[in-house]
């Protein structure tokens, strides 16, 4: 008689199939529990930082405006000397690493 030496063994089979059924029998918990549930500690996280500590002031940041002898690169959007001025182009100016 001819052997299938691709087919499973029996042995190999039955426990797959015991195994799968087992996963499927197990207490999972629904999809919508764990949405509520990563909802509910997102909200408790709200107002601490990364590491954990809660931060309760403003940050105050002082915008300086752009000078006479700047422009701001249409490409990177970082605003640059007027000595890296590449190009301008309809109204647009471009750094030199830009069109590099």
């Amino acid at each position: 008689m001819a052997t299938d030496y691709d087919d499973l063994r029996s042995d190999v089979k039955e426990s797959q199939d015991r195994s799968l059924e087992a996963l499927k029998s197990a207490n999972a918990p629904d999809a919508r529990s764990v949405v509520t549930e990563l909802n509910e500690a997102d909200a408790l996280d709200e107002g601490l930082t990364p590491g954990g500590e809660i931060v309760s002031e403003e940050l105050i940041v002082q915008v300086i405006p752009q000078a006479e002898d700047e422009f701001t690169c249409y490409s990177c959007f970082l605003v640059r000397h007027q000595s890296q001025l590449a190009r301008e182009t309809n109204g647009h100016s471009y750094c030199i690493e830009c069109e590099g």
